[in-house]
């Protein structure tokens, strides 16, 4: 007599628990793998390394041999030198508004981002995985670009006899601001662009608050136009690792209101993306 064995059945599978490591890890694999971040980011660099080289080309040429400037206290030559090496934020801030857009509105184009609000149903961890990449990506990136401009622009300087350390914080200091800017300035614009989903929307909008707004400000002939100027985003993040003290004086903000004023049109960036992107639809 033969005795028949129940088949074994199989375990249960285990719900797979999506944790924010997994998106984040998710998010960065989308942003390295995308040709227009390689190329954005290498622009960035091209950029503050080009014009620090041509700012303090110019700035070493119009002192006539630089005997003056060689004698000057230390602080003053350092400032020379720092304000050459973050002359090109101004430039790459430009690169970063684009592809902060580019990053969420890309997805809304090609229709992957239903992929990622399917593998993500609460929506805002998404946008924070996001946020997260591509702040410290930038982050990094800027400062390898304002670091490496600060060396080429001390190579140049050298010729005069004009030196600063990279130790100083009056040197370090504003070169971390600049790469914090730059990165600042990326995260508002992918929060300008998942709000708009479009990218020319998104590109437009942002490039319009960088450049046409102050421009347009300083045109009327109004106080209060002028008053507002310093409240803008791009006017306080410049002023950010420009600014030569951190304490507010009658002309101009000091380094931490400049910063506050930057993180408030930040977070208002961001958190109308997360109020729309969980009352949308993909």
């Amino acid at each position: 007599m033969t005795t028949i064995t129940p088949p074994k059945l199989a375990a249960p599978a285990r719900a797979s628990r999506l944790s924010f490591t997994g998106v984040l890890r998710s998010e960065w694999i989308k942003l390295r793998s995308l040709r227009s971040t390689v190329w954005s980011y290498a622009i960035v660099i091209a950029i503050s390394l080009g014009m620090a080289l041509i700012m303090s080309l110019s700035m070493v040429n119009g002192m006539n041999g630089g005997a003056d400037a060689a004698s000057a206290p230390a602080d003053q030559q350092a400032r020379l030198v720092v304000e050459s090496s973050v002359f090109g934020v101004y430039f790459g801030q430009l690169v970063a508004a684009v592809l902060g857009v580019l990053v969420i509105s890309g997805e809304y184009s090609t229709g992957m981002i239903r992929s990622t609000l399917t593998a993500v149903p609460k929506r805002v961890p998404a946008v924070a995985a996001k946020t997260v990449v591509l702040f410290l990506a930038t982050f990094l990136v800027g400062l390898v670009a304002t670091v490496g401009a600060f060396f080429l622009s001390s190579a140049m300087f050298a010729a005069i006899d004009v030196t600063a350390s990279i130790a100083e914080p009056g040197v370090f200091l504003p070169l971390l601001g600049g790469a914090l800017y730059l990165a600042l300035i990326a995260v508002f614009s992918l929060g300008v662009g998942a709000m708009l989903r479009s990218s020319a929307g998104g590109i437009a909008a942002v490039l319009g608050l960088i450049l046409l707004v102050p421009t347009v400000l300083q045109m009327i002939p109004a106080d209060w136009a002028h008053d507002v100027i310093p409240y803008l985003l791009p006017s306080a993040g410049m002023s950010m690792f420009t600014t030569t003290t951190a304490v507010p004086t009658a002309d101009e903000f000091g380094v931490w209101l400049n910063l506050l004023i930057v993180l408030g049109w930040v977070s208002a960036a961001m958190a109308g993306a997360a109020v729309l992107i969980r009352r949308r639809d993909a």
